[in-house]
């Protein structure tokens, strides 16, 4: 059985529903979230550059700078990107890279203002920004985090930023406010040490006209989907978790549209339009961050943090409390597991009959999808931080380390490096690729790389 990324059930039903709703836009075309189009982290026939240099501007269409802080990645559609930021005067630490154990927060009090940019994809150009709010953060944050984690949502017609506690806003593509919303406090801190705070970083999602948001914190975690245009609650259901960054997904089953989560007390599947719950588990890492990634009839999660940093393949067509038992690696509900390997912060990549697990040290393993045998094990660089998750086009994947230098691999059977591309700045953020282009955003500049 071969798993792959593809053109899935999901993405061809996704497509006919959009295509019936905004004209001959293919969605899968776009980089409309979080890694792109159901979060897959692939765009190929991108045509992107075989080679480019940050210091000497080769095949560098454009750098522009982003005032503030964020690590949120760039959302595109058309010709335009979107990105957030969070803008103020006292908070100039910057990010604390490298490997550390220190979980204290930013001790800043300061105004802030979180903003939302839409900017021309091929010039660099500002089209638009709005100051979403402007206030005390109400959260403090990580020294590696920012208080504009989150990656906006997009679907052509709504633009869709969060920002933890200080709010849910939609905009239209021209950036009329639409809508909304105030979840009062969103406290995402480590569960054993409350005052270590993280601040919010799950990422919106739209998909058939409905915004979903997972919201996985101290007090009253929640799954809920709101109606694009108007806000309306769809549904709103409660979840035994504890606090993570995990942006959801979506998942076909049986012509079916479902919604999965990852978590570590109640990773599960809900019905897109109901929120009934399908099917749960628990285990794995207990601060949950990866983003479930989508197979042939299979769901990718991956947690790593506390005793346990599995992976596991969830079948599409899973039900009920589908736990693995101890020492048991497979079930009705559970294609595969393994009890090490997963990721601490990244999530995994699929592509080409590869799922990629790249880690904090810059291991990176290639395994079987549809078995989980590992392919090869390898290590990337001399850097030892990693936060960005992979993407992928035309055969080759893209990774970038802390210290801003970006990695270049060939897709297959074995390891092959092509490049080592440094920026000279930190970089924590997954890039962005749309047709031509591939953006990386570091803690200063946004930079798009293309044939010139």
């Amino acid at each position: 059985m071969k798993l792959r990324n593809t053109l899935s059930t999901a993405v061809l039903l996704f497509s006919l529903a959009f295509t019936q709703a905004y004209g001959q836009v293919k969605p899968e075309r776009q980089w409309p979230g979080y890694r792109g189009y159901l979060a897959s982290g692939v765009l190929d026939n991108a045509n992107l550059p075989e080679t480019f240099d940050f210091q000497k501007s080769v095949n560098i269409l454009w750098k522009v700078s982003i005032p503030g802080m964020g690590i949120s990645s760039p959302s595109i559609w058309g010709n335009r990107l979107f990105i957030t930021t969070a803008v103020s005067e006292g908070d100039k630490a910057g990010f604390k890279p490298g490997l550390y154990g220190d979980v204290t927060p930013v001790k800043d009090s300061s105004i802030h203002e979180w903003k939302v940019y839409c900017i021309d994809k091929k010039s660099g150009k500002v089209i638009w920004e709005r100051t979403a709010y402007k206030g005390i953060p109400k959260v403090k944050r990580h020294p590696k985090s920012t208080h504009a984690n989150s990656t906006i949502a997009t679907d052509g017609k709504h633009v869709v930023a969060f920002f933890g506690s200080e709010g849910l806003y939609c905009y239209n593509y021209d950036g009329k406010l639409l809508w909304q919303k105030n979840f009062g406090l969103l406290r995402s801190a480590f569960f054993v040490m409350k005052n270590a705070e993280w601040e919010f970083a799950s990422s919106p999602l739209i998909y058939d006209g409905s915004v979903v948001i997972q919201c996985d914190v101290l007090e009253n975690s929640f799954l809920a989907a709101y109606d694009a245009e108007t806000g309306k609650e769809l549904w709103k259901v409660s979840r035994d978790e504890y606090p993570g960054w995990c942006t959801p997904n979506i998942y076909t089953n049986a012509g079916k549209t479902c919604v999965a989560v990852n978590g570590y007390k109640h990773r599960g599947g809900y019905d897109f339009k109901t929120g009934k719950e399908i099917w749960n588990m628990s285990g794995g890492g207990d601060i949950p961050i990866p983003t479930p990634v989508l197979g042939d009839n299979v769901i990718f999660f991956n947690s790593a943090h506390g005793k346990y940093s599995p992976i596991m393949a969830v079948k599409t067509n899973a039900t009920g409390d589908i736990t693995l038992k101890e020492n048991e690696t497979s079930n009705s509900g559970v294609l595969w597991s393994m009890p090490r390997g997963g990721s601490y912060i990244q999530t995994m990549l699929l592509y080409r009959n590869h799922l990629y697990s790249l880690n904090w040290n810059g291991t990176i393993q290639c395994l079987d999808p549809a078995t989980g045998k590992e392919i090869y094990n390898a290590k990337l660089g001399a850097s030892k931080s990693f936060m960005a998750s992979p993407v992928a086009s035309d055969g080759k994947i893209y990774i970038i380390d802390e210290t801003g230098t970006v990695y270049i691999l060939e897709d297959g059977e074995t390891f092959k490096l092509l490049a080592e591309i440094p920026t000279n700045e930190i970089s924590l953020t997954a890039p962005a690729i749309t047709d031509g282009i591939i953006f990386f955003r570091t803690q200063n500049y946004l930079y798009a790389a293309g044939k010139k």
